[in-house]
């Protein structure tokens, strides 16, 4: 069984392993897994990383200058005093690390909701949410992404967590919390937070009608690891809602965000493949909008 069904996947310009040993160098735990070059792509050769920051896996891609991150994804990292007695040193050392070229959205101080919590863009644009949990209630993992829901999507993001809990499984509500009155430009009853689990990966959704010079990009996407075909056809019917997006496994949905509905055996494929066999991959998958195992076996294996 997949331990990590959903994936982040990160698109960076030429930076993918530089910010891959970054990142696995700042956080506890951490590792690179895997290491692929994809040769004569459009944007040319592409290497994709794959890494575990404290046991959560990303992947990541040189695909050249298309997108920019932005907040509107970002990644809540959870220090729980009940876990760590040592939870706000360490977050304080990794908000020091991150800063390095980096550039605080929320300054690192009190706040109502935590005693101490910090938003920061770090050097490679990638936005973090360090944040000193309040350990009552349901333990929540170290990293959760979060998504922003700003501009023509801000207020919907109670409909499309709900969305999101009708397609996957083992899926739940976490918390809920709503925008008071005299909150504007906040719309009383919008989201103000609330957390959801989706195959036993929890996820976070705010809303915000605040001015925002961003929104959803396919800088970063949700993988979703699939083991069969019926799994790929179920969640790309699903999630799918602009067929001018779908390329690649890539597909946009209803909100604006990026998913990529990925097989399993492709990565498999992928890092035991000669020269030849990922040369005929790459041309196999270049072509498709929805993957097809069955067309991208018989490419690797030459048929």
């Amino acid at each position: 069984m997949i331990n990590q069904k959903i994936v982040p996947h990160l698109w960076f310009n030429q930076e993918a392993q530089e910010a891959a040993e970054f990142y696995t160098s700042i956080f506890p735990n951490s590792d690179i897994t895997n290491n692929t070059t994809v040769r004569n792509t459009p944007s040319g050769n592409s290497d994709v990383v794959s890494f575990d920051i404290a046991g959560y896996s990303f992947m990541a891609i040189n695909g050249g200058p298309h997108f920019q991150f932005t907040p509107s994804i970002s990644f809540f990292v959870n220090f729980d005093p009940s876990r760590d007695e040592n939870a706000r040193e360490n977050l304080d050392q990794l908000w020091e690390k991150l800063s390095q070229g980096g550039t605080p959205l929320m300054p690192l101080q009190e706040y109502p909701f935590s005693k101490r919590y910090g938003w920061i863009q770090d050097k490679y644009g990638l936005t973090w949410q360090l944040i000193l949990t309040n350990p009552d209630g349901e333990e929540r993992p170290f990293i959760v992404p979060s998504m922003l829901f700003v501009q023509d999507v801000c207020g919907k993001a109670e409909e499309a967590s709900d969305f999101y809990l009708s397609i996957f499984n083992d899926s739940k509500r976490g918390e809920m919390a709503r925008y008071p009155a005299g909150m504007e430009p906040d719309k009383e009853g919008t989201m103000m937070y609330t957390d959801f689990m989706l195959e036993n990966q929890w996820f976070t959704a705010m809303d915000s009608a605040h001015q925002h010079d961003f929104n959803f990009n396919e800088a970063i996407s949700l993988l979703v690891r699939c083991e069969n075909q019926e799994e790929i056809d179920y969640y790309f019917e699903k999630l799918s809602s602009d067929p001018e997006a779908e390329q690649c496994g890539w597909l946009k949905d209803k909100y604006g965000v990026s998913w990529q509905v990925w097989p399993v055996v492709m990565g498999e494929m992928m890092a035991n493949a000669t020269d030849e066999q990922m040369d005929r991959l790459t041309k196999a998958f270049l072509q498709m909008k929805k993957f097809d195992i069955e067309k991208l076996v018989e490419a690797y294996q030459g048929k």
